[in-house]
């Protein structure tokens, strides 16, 4: 009896975990979406990718705007193809995008009244931001537009301790005529653009606020004057998600090429969260970079950002000539398939129940409204699948790939000679799934369990 009390009080839990158990970080923007759609496309595209070995190149080799200008000169993607982007996207299962409107380098996509620094006065010669952000939304993936906070080109971004001239003595002696609160005033004025001349904008992703190092100085909300921004984010349209690097409270919180072990928490209460990440070593295109992830790789990163409550924004660097790199390209249409038959699996799923033991090499999603726990299988197993604390659980089994049924055997329930296997004496509390001997011919197995309405 105490075994079956047990069951019966993890079956009223489930669906109460999500919505009375555990404590949320609330949003100001509307994240609903967000935490329904998972997988977003980030896109890092700039005057970096002639270059074509790392979107911080200036950085990293001290290059003045003057050595840099040679790109400015050249940048004309005349294979940019916004539809055909878009539609990489939407065959991935990708449901918004994020793309860098301004990076450090300072290049505008767009065709901005604050400078002249800007895709229109290329050779490109118009604005590349607006057809993609039309493009995006005539698949039905929400825009979200990132701006760098750093400034390499701008003649009144000050000193720190990532700035590509940090060394160089004449810059040094020019600080003295730099006016910062004119920085200021650009950078807020470009986020007015942003926001009032593309509709309706989804996320706004802002990078990023540097730590005093080496001697040189920081910039934080102070100096980014945090607060007077977000108040004209909010004005403009409040009901984007805004991420956590101006140093004030954001919506999202951001980590960044790594793997949480769990969901996020700040303050004792689960936060929405999302982690970026490259196929590669490399956010912009770099034509030499080796270190390309397999769709194995990333179909299981994905799901695991799931299963720990998180989304996976995935970094595309496109080409000097405005196409996705091929192996991006590869990497894209390996995880539309994955998608195309698992992504119940992805959309409106979160983590599932703590007191449920996921087994080893595999990773659960739960989706809370039509109460199904989804089980993906990185390793498959000989036969049989153990779920302890499922007795009693599980109406229904099935390999989600094809619809087939998944029979299942419940706690002490004798196994047949069929089977292959007889009762080892399991706990009454275990359910085994009993599993084709040969792996089905999918990146990653998911096993559909319909739950038991308690």
């Amino acid at each position: 009896m105490k075994a079956i009390s047990k069951t019966r009080t993890a079956k009223q839990r489930l669906r109460e975990d999500y919505r009375m158990g555990f404590e949320m970080e609330q949003t100001t923007g509307d994240s609903s979406w967000y935490t329904h759609d998972r997988f977003g496309m980030f896109i890092h595209w700039g005057l970096y990718s002639l270059g074509a070995r790392h979107e911080w190149m200036k950085g990293r080799e001290f290059m003045t705007n003057e050595q840099y200008n040679k790109y400015f000169k050249r940048f004309d993607p005349d294979l940019y193809d916004p539809e055909l982007w878009a539609t990489l996207a939407s065959d991935a299962g990708m449901k918004y995008f994020v793309v860098t409107a301004k990076h450090h380098e300072g290049f505008c996509l767009w065709d901005s009244a604050l400078t002249d620094y800007k895709a229109t006065n290329t050779p490109a010669g118009r604005d590349l931001l607006t057809p993609m952000i039309e493009a995006f939304k005539s698949k039905n993936i929400r825009p979200g537009l990132y701006y760098s906070l750093l400034d390499w080109h701008h003649r009144h971004y000050t000193l720190d301790v990532k700035h590509p001239l940090r060394y160089n003595k004449e810059f040094l002696e020019d600080q003295k005529h730099r006016e910062w609160q004119q920085y200021v005033d650009y950078m807020h004025g470009q986020t007015r653009e942003l926001l009032t001349k593309f509709g309706k904008i989804d996320l706004m992703f802002f990078d990023f606020s540097i730590p005093p190092e080496e001697g040189f100085p920081g910039k934080g909300k102070e100096e980014w004057q945090s607060e007077k921004l977000v108040e004209l984010i909010r004005e403009l349209q409040p009901h984007i998600l805004l991420n956590d690097r101006l140093q004030v409270k954001g919506d999202i919180t951001t980590p960044e090429q790594y793997q949480p072990r769990e969901w996020i928490q700040m303050n004792g209460k689960r936060v929405v969260w999302e982690a970026c990440h490259t196929f590669s070593g490399s956010w912009g295109y770099y034509r030499d970079e080796e270190t390309w992830k397999s769709v194995d790789t990333l179909v299981k990163m994905l799901i695991d950002m799931v299963s720990k409550g998180g989304n996976l924004l995935l970094n595309v660097g496109p080409t000097g000539r405005g196409e996705f790199d091929e192996r991006a390209i590869d990497r894209l249409k390996g995880i539309g398939e994955w998608m195309k038959r698992h992504s119940r699996s992805i959309y409106g799923c979160t983590a599932a129940p703590e007191e449920l033991q996921c087994p080893e090499d595999c990773r659960f999603t739960y989706n809370p409204e039509n109460n199904r726990l989804y089980l993906h299988v990185y390793s498959w197993p000989f036969k049989h699948i153990h779920l302890r604390g499922l007795t009693g659980m599980v109406e229904y089994a099935q390999l989600l790939n094809d619809a087939s049924e998944i029979r299942m055997k419940q706690g002490e329930e004798e196994m047949t000679m069929e089977a292959g296997a007889f009762n080892e004496g399991r706990p009454r509390d275990i359910l085994t799934l009993l599993l084709p001997v040969k792996k089905p011919n999918v990146t990653v197995p998911v096993i559909e369990l319909f739950l038991k309405s308690r």
